[in-house]
């Protein structure tokens, strides 16, 4: 019992310390599990992944299990450190490191890539250049564009133009669209798409924002795909910004939106019938979109949101309204050119809602957001 007592106290101690008091793999705080095959501290969602990996990791509770004196001391010669150096030492600037709240597929395959397949080894050189090779081609699952049916398309990504290609058949020669990487933007969203594995491809089609909603079974596929495009997306940067640093076009890889979520809206009188609306905002565009459902392929409008020295403000309505709608808790989003009202259902929706358009309006903007100011006068 006193060595039983004494290991997890050393375990408890070691995790406190700075490299292992984050979990290994997605950064969470406080990890109460460790791979003891590994070395590393990981919370109880990533060890539930590597579970999966018998092979390859094995885990226990640092707090509730019993620990051998061999499998402590091997926990304090590695550490979360001294594990990053090994199976993280070539991972690519491309490459998605999973957060906390990202989805499972990421963080799972996250977790495969380095201890499982050893991508970063320096061992399996040959698995990271699928990311970045002239072309990648997939077969997913695409939601059609008017009905909620999933057919199977060919996706094709090519790095010697820049492009995102998809067609109907197999033997198709004519693609049914070319997307290019300058506005092309993908994200999982698997709860919205209602699989695990769910991707949505955003690009602009005639000005206004086209989603495609997609989808594989093997979530290694996928999200292999996902990488693939972030690394022709660097690529492309790269070639439009040649004096930036890597470090600065990382963050231009990906737009993940701050808000998304059903509001209600009227027209430019303000005497129009409120309609619900699926609305999301992203900071990197400083585009306020709405749709008439969450998985709609074209926006039905959009609301750009500069700063607040170029006359945006975003305030609360103070009390309930009576203009027609039926929820009642109302925001006023104010441009040069129109003021804009909403109403969210609950109060919490409300100040998420002024939270997210407040930090879009504080951002500076930079040169390609007046641009896009310019070409977008066509909130309604």
């Amino acid at each position: 019992m006193a060595s039983l007592e004494r290991n997890n106290k050393i375990l408890l101690d070691l995790v406190r310390q700075s490299g292992n008091n984050l979990c290994a793999d997605c950064g969470a705080p406080e990890p109460d599990w460790a791979s003891y095959t590994l070395g590393v501290f990981v919370c109880l969602n990533c060890s539930g992944m590597h579970r999966n990996l018998p092979a390859v990791s094995k885990v226990k509770s640092i707090r509730l299990d019993r620990w051998e004196d061999s499998l402590v001391e091997f926990m304090q010669k590695m550490g979360n450190s001294a594990a990053r150096a090994i199976y993280e030492k070539y991972v690519p600037a491309f490459f998605y490191r999973p957060q906390q709240k990202d989805c499972n597929v990421l963080k799972d395959q996250w977790i495969r890539a380095k201890y499982e397949r050893r991508e970063f080894t320096g061992e399996n050189s040959h698995c990271q250049q699928v990311y970045s090779s002239d072309v990648f081609e997939s077969t997913l699952w695409k939601k059609g564009k008017d009905n909620k049916q999933f057919l199977k398309r060919v996706f094709l990504l090519s790095r010697k133009d820049f492009t995102l290609r998809y067609f109907i058949k197999e033997d198709s020669k004519v693609p049914k669209a070319v997307i290019s990487m300058k506005d092309l933007n993908a994200v999982f969203q698997p709860e919205k798409i209602g699989h695990a594995h769910g991707l949505q491809i955003s690009y602009l089609h005639d000005e206004r924002m086209r989603n495609l909603f997609v989808y594989h079974e093997n979530g290694q596929v996928i999200v292999s795909l996902f990488n693939a495009i972030r690394a022709t997306r660097l690529a492309y940067l790269q070639k439009k910004h040649p004096t930036l640093h890597v470090n600065d076009l990382i963050p231009q890889i990906t737009r993940h939106c701050l808000k998304e979520g059903y509001m209600e809206k009227t027209g430019p009188t303000q005497r129009e019938p409120f309609k619900k609306r699926w609305f999301t905002l992203c900071s990197g565009n400083r585009k306020l979109l709405y749709f008439k459902s969450p998985l709609d392929a074209t926006e039905l409008g959009a609301v750009f949101i500069g700063t607040e020295s170029h006359s945006y403000s975003v305030s609360e309505i103070s009390g309930r309204s009576t203009r027609g709608g039926r929820w009642h808790c109302g925001i006023t989003l104010q441009t040069p050119g129109r003021q804009f009202v909403f109403m969210c259902e609950q109060e919490q929706e409300q100040r998420e809602w002024l939270e997210a358009i407040t930090k879009v309006i504080s951002q500076a903007m930079t040169p390609e957001d007046y641009a896009n100011e310019a070409n977008l006068g066509r909130g309604k």
